[in-house]
């Protein structure tokens, strides 16, 4: 039977695996969502400029949670308006310019992916 000393040490051992893979994790959130960010200023319609500049990234971090948001700070009310077609005043429809959908897929993927990776090497 096991005494209680090696079952301190698994459990030890355990926590350290576990921290890895979560700074593992927060890392890689943190680069596919900045990977994310400049991908979307690169593929936005660009008229002006403003709307591609916009892009950001908004993090938030909890106790071994991360949550990384990318968004529009600038004209988040224009991004359904590009990627869906909607009626014009002409009651015509606008084609949809669609530039947010590849990218978020892509990353989604990607991250799984990465996630994966890390989780299988031990962080």
């Amino acid at each position: 039977m096991a005494s209680k000393n090696d079952f301190s040490q698994v459990i030890d051992i355990l926590n350290d695996y576990s921290v890895e893979i979560q700074e593992g994790i927060t890392n890689e959130a943190q680069r596919i969502a900045k990977e994310g960010k400049d991908k979307l200023k690169d593929n936005s319609p660009k008229r002006t400029g403003k709307y591609a500049k916009g892009w950001t990234v908004t993090t938030k971090k909890g106790f071994g949670w991360i949550k990384c948001v990318v968004h529009n700070k600038t004209s988040y009310r224009l991004t359904h308006l590009l990627e869906r077609p909607h009626l014009t005043r002409n009651g015509g429809y606008t084609k949809p310019k669609v530039h947010i959908k590849p990218v978020e897929e892509s990353i989604i993927r990607e991250f799984e992916n990465n996630v994966k990776n890390i989780i299988q090497n031990g962080g």
